[in-house]
C-alpha cells in the first residue's frame, strides 16, 4: 500500500457511556473524534519502550525572573532550627 493511502475502520458496537466519554475528551483537546481516536490509537500502539515524546524546545530558554516569586521560594526554603531538634 503506497504511504498515501490511509486505511479507515468502522467500529460498531460502542457503548453508549464510551462514545459519550471519548467525544468529551476529544472536545476538551479541541479536536475532532477522528483526529483524537488517532492519536490515542498511535500512542497505544507505540507502548511505554517506544513512546513518542514531543519537544520541549518551545520553552527552552523562556523563563522569566520574577522577583515576588524568588522571596516566596525563598522564605520555603529557610530551615527552622527549632524544628529539627
Amino acid at each position: 500500500m503506497p504511504a498515501y493511502e490511509r486505511t479507515q475502520y468502522t467500529i460498531r458496537g460502542v457503548p453508549r457511556d464510551l462514545d459519550t466519554s471519548l467525544r468529551r475528551r476529544a472536545r476538551q483537546r479541541g479536536m475532532s473524534l477522528n483526529q483524537f481516536l488517532l492519536e490515542e490509537l498511535r500512542a497505544a500502539s507505540l507502548g511505554a519502550s517506544g513512546r513518542s515524546y514531543r519537544s520541549l524546545a518551545g520553552i527552552a530558554g523562556a523563563w522569566m525572573e520574577d522577583p515576588s516569586l524568588e522571596r516566596i521560594l525563598a522564605e520555603q526554603r529557610q530551615i527552622d532550627e527549632e524544628m529539627w531538634k
